[in-house]
């Protein structure tokens, strides 16, 4: 039976011991960054599947630390501390610990389940974040960060971001200020392979997880990228990145929930929905 073309707007996690071989014989990109990668591609291959992991955001220091080590020095000035994703929760702490201890007071967000749970691996309890989604809207709907008028709110983040999470505190009164403590840059990766295994009938979906990700593997596919995302599904876990492959030209796109778990079982719904 061909895959089904239509997008997923809401998926069932099946039961992944019976669908231990339901990902047989599919090829399955995978696009985060190296460091990030491991735990999603034993998932796909847990699922039957075949991970080719091919990095299109890699992370690197900033090139001035003056002044986020000034204001990592000054956090116990602050009520609330926000990481805006795995990688700032990674980054972030890893400069907080390398000066100072995280004051006691300070309370710790993070704007979905994988940023909690990266902040949980490296010993951070107590974490905010929204239950059933993730993302910026998801994290400003929590009534926590309704009513932070006066409050001080530091973001931890790559260098440059969305807006609307840091204006839309700003509007709720906050102080707010940026913590930037880290780089997003396209990899100098050769693409040719990936294109040689794609031409030859051996990748099957590509997943993404960011907007910028995705413009970045675009490019990385230089002139052979409009032909080949025309004609391939992609998966991604939020309208943003749904409406940024769109404008690439992605033909097949399929919104999945949010988390690991729940890309893999999308996954396993579009190539084997029994």
């Amino acid at each position: 039976m061909a895959p089904r073309k239509s997008s997923l707007r809401s998926i069932i996690t099946p039961d992944m011991g019976q669908a231990a071989t339901s990902l047989r014989g599919r090829g399955i990109v995978v696009t985060r960054p190296a460091a990030q990668a491991p735990a999603f591609a034993r998932l796909i291959r847990e699922a039957g599947g075949e991970p080719i992991v091919f990095p299109v955001i890699e992370i690197q220091p900033v090139t001035d630390s003056v002044a986020l080590h000034a204001l990592i020095d000054r956090l116990d000035e602050f009520h609330l501390a926000i990481f805006i994703s795995p990688n700032a929760a990674i980054q972030g702490m890893r400069l907080i610990n390398e000066r100072r201890t995280l004051p006691a007071q300070l309370k710790i967000a993070a704007v979905g389940g994988g940023t909690a749970r990266a902040l949980g691996a490296i010993g951070v309890a107590d974490v905010l974040a929204p239950a059933g989604g993730y993302g910026s809207e998801a994290l400003l709907a929590l009534p926590e960060v309704q009513a932070v008028a006066q409050q001080r709110i530091v973001i931890f983040r790559g260098v440059g971001g969305r807006e609307l999470l840091g204006d839309t505190l700003r509007e709720r009164g906050a102080q707010l200020e940026y913590a930037e403590c880290y780089r997003r840059v396209r990899p100098r990766t050769e693409a040719a392979p990936l294109i040689a295994r794609w031409r030859e009938g051996h990748v099957h979906a590509i997943t993404v997880t960011s907007s910028e990700g995705l413009r970045h593997f675009a490019q990385m596919l230089e002139a052979d990228g409009p032909t080949l995302l025309a004609a391939i599904p992609v998966f991604l876990p939020h309208p943003r990145i749904a409406e940024t492959a769109r404008t690439l030209g992605v033909a097949h796109v399929v919104q999945t929930p949010a988390g690991d778990e729940a890309m893999v079982a999308a996954l396993v719904a579009y190539f084997d929905p029994g």
